[in-house]
């Protein structure tokens, strides 16, 4: 098995650290609003990296966090006048719904920063007694970005070469020894959550939070690092310095990371207009074929969102569904026919190719050819005559092939429209009586099902996406 190693800039053979066992560290998103298809991408890709590992026999121990204090969570609170606690939870609740939709298994630990923050100023101290970091006059604590000689080999970034005013790498700051260095903790503010600490009563820097994270759930080295393309400078690049400097010994052996995604040809954005939250686009698809969609791409390949290339993947899906139902249907009894045995053979050669691609690089792109080649295999060679048994047999490979790409295939019952409006009416009458905790999971049972409600003044309305 091969990965693509950020660090090297070429492909690896896996070798990892305890046969057998896979330690993997992924960025996970911040918790002050719906997710967007941004944060979904790295989600379902790596998500898939993890069920190929656990579909080749290792045992994966997964971690992705939730970053629940940050500015942007300050703000939404200040806003709402409510606390940041409450926002990170409420976020991280319906970060956990759209999870569920993607079919993305649960991590083995989803560690929140806030707490960990005896961690994080344990692996500080060590850092300043080690002279990695020091205390400035305001009492923020800043890692001094040049005590760690190897500082840019990720991002292959060189601070000697950089020209004096590079915005996005230095980091300004009133009382710093070195424009590059960067910050482990700060000095609270007023309306700010806070954490006592040996320098100031403040909270830590957003780096910190992942290598003490990362450190506590998987041990000081880890196989393979994972996150988004933008987050390899400075978020990685720092994450390593600090990891590096305080363990002393390598971070991660891999390091994986996603590219970008883009709306209609052009860089997603709240101030173009084309912001999309996962949570909107399961309003007009089911979220399986968001998943699918974006695994017809390379991880390390941009990404286009567009209404015709979603329209195209939910046919790409239905027609997988489709070869299942079709082998679903299949009842006849006996035993396979020497024939049957001999395309079962021929059938083997779709999972070597699903397996090849993903070996190199988990090309999910030629994994999801391979199993399309099996479809049309499927369709060519099962009808009404074939055994239960080739069926069925058929249908188990499908199914492991499937399952490796967190695709659900077997088709779900309609719901009826009478069963719709039945729930609707229980839903109008637990928020009358104010149980609007089961008003809110009737609403997510139908949307689950493909149902989107709107409540308008004239009633409830609803309609299938």
């Amino acid at each position: 098995m091969k990965i693509f190693n950020t660090l090297t800039r070429k492909k690896e053979e896996f070798v990892p650290i305890e046969e057998g066992k896979v330690r993997m560290y992924v960025c996970g998103p911040t918790v002050y609003n719906y997710i967007h298809i941004g944060n979904a991408r790295p989600m379902i890709c790596f998500d898939t990296v993890r069920r190929y590992f656990e579909y080749k026999g290792y045992e994966v121990n997964y971690v992705s966090n939730f970053t629940d204090v940050d500015d942007k969570i300050i703000k939404a609170a200040n806003e709402e006048g409510v606390s940041s606690e409450e926002i990170a939870e409420r976020y991280i609740a319906e970060c956990k719904k759209d999870m569920e939709g993607m079919n993305i298994k649960p991590a083995t630990t989803h560690p929140q920063a806030t707490k960990e923050i005896d961690g994080m100023i344990d692996m500080i101290e060590t850092l300043e007694k080690k002279g990695n970091a020091y205390k400035a006059k305001d009492g923020t604590v800043y890692f001094r970005t040049r005590s760690f000689k190897p500082y840019g080999k990720l991002s292959h970034k060189n601070l000697d070469d950089l020209q004096a005013g590079h915005r996005d790498i230095k980091v300004t700051g009133d009382f710093k020894e070195d424009d590059f260095d960067f910050v482990l903790w700060k000095p609270k503010k007023e309306g700010e959550p806070f954490w006592k600490s040996p320098w100031c009563d403040g909270r830590p820097g957003w780096h910190i939070e992942c290598s003490v994270m990362s450190k506590r759930y998987l041990g000081d080295k880890i196989d393979i690092h994972a996150g988004g393309e933008d987050l390899i400078f400075p978020h990685h690049e720092n994450e390593i310095a600090q990891s590096e400097a305080a363990n002393g010994v390598e971070f991660a052996r891999y390091w994986m990371h996603n590219a970008f995604l883009n709306i209609d040809g052009v860089k997603m954005s709240k101030s173009l207009g084309n912001f999309k939250t996962v949570r909107g686009i399961s309003e007009m698809y089911d979220l399986q074929v968001l998943r699918f969609f974006m695994l017809n791409a390379h991880y390390r390949s941009p990404l286009n969102f567009s209404a015709d290339l979603m329209d195209s993947a939910k046919a790409g899906l239905e027609r997988i569904k489709t070869a299942v139902e079709k082998l679903d249907g299949i009842k006849n009894d006996g035993e396979m026919t020497a024939d049957e045995k001999d395309k079962l053979k021929i059938a083997e050669s779709f999972t070597e190719k699903f397996e090849t691609a993903m070996d190199d690089d988990f090309n999910t792109a030629d994994a999801i050819a391979a199993i399309f080649e099996f479809v049309k295999f499927i369709n060519v060679e099962v009808n009404d005559a074939s055994t239960a048994a080739f069926a069925g047999s058929l249908n188990d490979s499908l199914h492991k092939l499937t399952d490796v790409l967190g695709l659900i295939v077997d088709k779900e019952e309609e719901i009826l429209d009478s069963d719709i409006e039945a729930l609707i009416a229980e839903r109008q009458n637990a928020r009358k009586e104010k149980n609007f905790a089961r008003a809110d999971e009737i609403r997510d049972e139908l949307l689950s099902r493909g149902i989107v409600l709107e409540d308008t003044r004239e009633g409830v309305k609803w309609k299938r996406a």
